[in-house]
């Protein structure tokens, strides 16, 4: 299949004169296709109109934006249009896709330099500092709920691996990769914490307000909203709007929608042991290789285990 998707990119530059930038974009595109036929058994040259709109479906319900899924449907046409002039298949099942109204978008979703300008907004000089980045890296890093993010434990922490366990809708419980730079984050702000008041009942809870109690979700609504206001951004911002972040800089890097569903917690996940070991290689490399903060820090840092 790789061959096939190299193919289809060199096609792209040398006879239909794309720039290297769309071809990138549509070979990413034509994996996700790809990976979609695999993980359910249907042959490239038997995929139908009915496996298309459930791949659709599929992204639409992980939050992504119209624009981007209109990106999408862009490359996986232009694929089925190589496949059939290569004389690969006899029909194109991408004829009568529609692509979005970018009319009607979903939340916003912020670039990689709007995310890291909000974490620069971060004035050091303030003793909450060291919580609030932590808190917007680790929204971020591993796509969060806002509810789960308050509702975070030490307990389910294993900062040397990189991972977290978190507790989603329904008390389901997820694994999810951590990035370096959010577990030093998170380290520094541990170190800090244990100097602060906290209250009974709270030892076990992660971010904690200036009373040593649980954060609420709307305090940390107010937190990221203030710092896109301090970074200059006009869109509007909230905790949701890096979930959908998280999710859409994944896909267009290339990310599996398996993976990406996994992390989100659209499907819950079993925390076995063994389960654990496997989930946390498989995803911890999805974002390793696809998530902007995950490429740029470094993989080999040591980080002391917190279990």
């Amino acid at each position: 299949m790789q061959r096939d998707i190299e193919d289809f990119c060199r096609h792209l530059v040398l006879e239909r004169g794309l720039s290297a930038h769309t071809a990138d974009a549509y070979a990413v595109d034509a994996g996700h296709l790809l990976d979609f036929a695999t993980e359910r058994g249907v042959a490239l040259e038997e995929i139908s109109e009915n496996d298309l709109h459930e791949l659709l479906c599929t992204v639409r319900d992980l939050g992504i934006q119209p624009r981007s899924q209109a990106r999408m449907i862009a490359g996986i046409r232009a694929f089925f249009r190589y496949l059939k002039m290569d004389g690969r298949i006899e029909r194109d099942p991408s004829e009568l896709l529609e692509s979005p109204r970018l009319g009607r978008s979903l939340p916003d979703v912020l670039s990689v330099a709007e995310i890291d300008a909000m974490t620069a907004a971060i004035d050091p000089a303030k003793e909450e500092s060291l919580r609030n980045r932590a808190i917007i890296e680790t929204l971020y890093g591993s796509g969060l709920r806002v509810s789960e993010l308050v509702d975070l434990r030490l307990s389910r922490l294993n900062l040397k691996d990189g991972y977290l366990i978190v507790e989603g809708k329904g008390s389901k419980q997820r694994l999810v990769p951590m990035s370096p730079v959010a577990s030093e984050l998170i380290l520094d702000y541990m170190e800090q914490r244990i100097r602060g008041p906290i209250k009974p009942g709270n030892s076990d809870i992660l971010f904690l307000n200036r009373r040593g109690a649980a954060m609420s979700r709307v305090m940390v609504f107010y937190i990221v909203r203030d710092l896109a206001t301090a970074a200059g951004i006009e869109k509007k911002v909230s905790p949701h709007t890096l979930r959908h972040s998280f999710a859409t800089h994944l896909l267009e890097g290339g990310a599996n929608l398996r993976a990406i569903q996994e992390m989100l917690g659209h499907e819950s996940i079993a925390t076995t042991e063994i389960y654990i070991h496997l989930d946390r290689s498989r995803l911890r490399r999805e974002l390793l290789e696809h998530h902007p903060h995950y490429k740029k820090s470094d993989k080999n840092s040591e980080i002391s285990d917190t279990q």
